[in-house]
């Protein structure tokens, strides 16, 4: 028994020898993975390989692996509109780079704004005799207006183009409501205000369908100017006034349609793409591609940031404004606040706001104005720069500028304010359920979201977002030297391009945030070399970089973006209805405080609210009365 007692315990030392081993070497793999950086040394001569799976975006969204997990859903890759540009600009003058590569295949589009900076830089980098490629097996508006920069637009022979144009519709749920006996109660200002339409109409009113054709109108003129002017050979009149002709006059091949209409050069498998490039660049001795290439990580990577002279700060303000710290991806009012704060005693010569948002919430909104003037009270300029989307809560915080750039794509105005707030009286009763009780006052025992609101707290509610709109009114007047009658009168609620809104007051230049950084510069009396752009905020973790890896593998693996064909592409489009319908749901259901947010404007890719009732005024409201 002695000898099996010693065996058993040696076997239990040989086992625990064992997981102890296990553990380190697993602590020390994921070490390796969390602090892995892509290389300078990965950079190769050949060409630059942009891999543009997924969005374009402002700012990139962090990865929740919780909410992965649960939703059993990958996030979606996103690439910022920034890092592209200083790539593109960097390769334009680097030796090493010959060409540049958009791998459009999971590209999924990237706002009108950033897609054309993005074009400019292109355009720089075929000034430097250096050719542009791009491929993909399905093109669309975005993807076209990038890939119209390039020299040469290959496409596989299987899959086609499709040129839509802005527009479409949306859901409406007034009647559906009703017939659930759910009260969406609506307290608004403005009448071309049509974010609170969907939950009580079944259709567009004629003010929001007024705006919404002025405004996509321009955004189509716009589209079209740029994409004539980067490939004036397309022929788009061929394929947006007739697409049954068109496609039907190549037999039905979207491919040959793409082609005749020089929407596209060249028909090609990936294999022959390939090919193509490497005679230009060189083959690649890795195998990972055909071309020798080198990937967007490691060539930002080699870069690096310039930190020379005196910091110019840029606070990036990307998607809906909600209360509380989300983000980055999405504008946690306390968060961009906290950032500004900080930032506070780094000695800014001067301060750029980058606004990227349909707007949100007012009372975030209003916590991130209050930030921007703690940096303009140091006596400093202070300017911001529009990219596809700055409208509502968006125009909100661009108040405390010095000067406003814009882009005649952008998307601003829309100064309204509403709130939404369902109650279930009807309901309850279909059902049987009844309230009762005794009153003090008119306010007792509200909100009762069962029983419905008593008279008083409807005009309570109005008076708040009545008197909401006066202070928007009064921000905006002040900031444009305008009255309130002007600014009421250009308000209402109703969305402008930039090229109209620069026309009436609400912006004062052209440009995008390079000149926006310029200006800044230009009047903290900073000349060349005595200064550099400091990105406020904290940057990527190694943990985040490890996720990004996990979901999404290298830069050349294949990536989770669906790539298809057009019926694929057009088939996804059922998704972002089911996206609309949980946003609405949302914006119905969790609500908390006034809203200034635009329905017009594209809504965020991948919306993520702080629900903070209790920092909300509404919510302080509802709450006191619940007490």
């Amino acid at each position: 028994m002695r000898f099996a007692g010693r065996i058993w315990r040696l076997l239990v030392g040989v086992k625990d020898g064992l997981v102890l081993l296990f553990m380190l070497l697993f602590f020390w793999a994921l070490f390796a993975a969390l602090t892995n950086r892509p290389s300078p040394a990965q950079v190769r001569e050949g060409a630059l390989l942009l891999d543009l799976d997924g969005l374009i975006v402002e700012e990139r969204t962090q990865i929740d692996p919780i909410e992965a997990f649960v939703s059993g859903q990958t996030p979606m890759p996103e690439t910022q509109a920034r890092d592209l540009v200083k790539a593109i600009d960097a390769a334009a003058k680097d030796d090493r780079i010959k060409a540049v590569v958009l791998d459009l295949d999971g590209f999924l589009g990237g706002g009108q704004v950033n897609l054309q900076t993005i074009g400019e830089a292109l355009d720089r980098v075929r000034a430097a005799d250096k050719p542009v490629f791009a491929f993909a097996t399905a093109y669309f508006d975005d993807s076209i207006l990038l890939a119209s920069h390039a020299s040469e637009i290959w496409m596989d022979p299987l899959g086609g183009a499709i040129v839509a144009g802005p527009g479409g519709g949306r859901l409406y749920y007034g009647e559906l409501l009703d017939q659930l006996n759910i009260n969406a109660r609506i307290y608004k200002v403005g009448t071309y205000k049509s974010a609170v339409e969907p939950y009580d109409r079944n259709s567009m009113s004629a003010e929001a369908r007024e705006n919404a054709t002025a405004l996509y109108s321009a955004l189509w003129e716009e589209w079209q100017a740029h994409v004539k002017k980067a490939r004036p050979e397309i022929e788009l009149d061929q394929i947006t006034s007739d697409p049954v002709r068109w496609v039907n006059a190549a037999g039905g091949d979207f491919g040959t349609a793409a082609l005749n209409a020089k929407l596209i050069d060249k028909l090609g498998s990936r294999y022959e793409f390939e090919t193509r490039v490497a005679e230009l660049v060189g083959e690649d001795s890795s195998g990972e591609t055909g071309y020798a290439a080198t990937n967007l990580g490691p060539w930002l990577q080699s870069v690096g940031t310039d930190t020379s002279g005196k910091a110019i700060g840029v606070v990036t303000i990307a998607g809906e404004i909600v209360d509380g710290q989300a983000g980055p991806g999405v504008a946690g009012g306390a968060r961009i606040a906290d950032l500004l704060d900080e930032a506070l005693d780094d000695d800014l010569a001067a301060l750029v706001v980058r606004v990227d948002s349909p707007g949100g919430s007012v009372l975030a909104s209003e916590e991130i104005r209050n930030a921007i003037l703690r940096h303009k009270a140091n006596d400093i300029p202070i300017t911001v720069s529009m990219g596809n989307v700055a409208a509502s809560g968006g125009y909100w915080v661009a108040t405390p500028a010095d000067r406003i750039f814009a882009e005649p794509e952008t998307i601003t105005g829309s100064i309204g304010i509403f709130a939404v707030l369902p109650t279930f009286e009807g309901l309850a009763t279909e059902w049987g359920v009844d309230v009762d009780g005794v009153q003090t006052t008119p306010l007792s025992g509200q909100p009762d979201f069962v029983g419905g609101f008593t008279p008083e707290v409807d005009a309570i509610l109005q008076a708040s977002i009545e008197n909401g709109y006066q202070d928007f009114l009064t921000r905006v007047g002040d900031a444009r030297n305008l009255s309130l009658e002007e600014v009421d009168r250009i308000g209402q609620g109703r969305v402008w391009d930039g090229g109209t809104a620069r026309q009436i007051g609400l912006v004062d230049q052209y440009g995008g945030l390079s000149t926006a950084i310029a200006w800044a510069a230009e009047q903290a009396k900073l000349g060349e070399g005595e200064w550099h752009v400091k990105y406020l905020g904290t940057p990527p973790s190694a943990y985040d970089s490890f996720l990004r890896q996990m979901f999404f593998g290298t830069e050349t693996e294949t990536s989770s973006t669906a790539r298809g064909d057009i019926v694929a592409h057009i088939a996804s489009a059922q998704h972002r209805h089911l996206g609309q319908v949980q946003a609405d749901l949302d914006r119905l259901l969790s609500a908390n405080d006034a809203q200034a947010y635009c329905l017009e404007c594209p809504a965020p890719q991948r919306a993520v609210s702080d629900k903070n009732a209790a920092q909300s005024w509404l919510g302080v409201f509802l709450k006191g009365f619940a007490d």
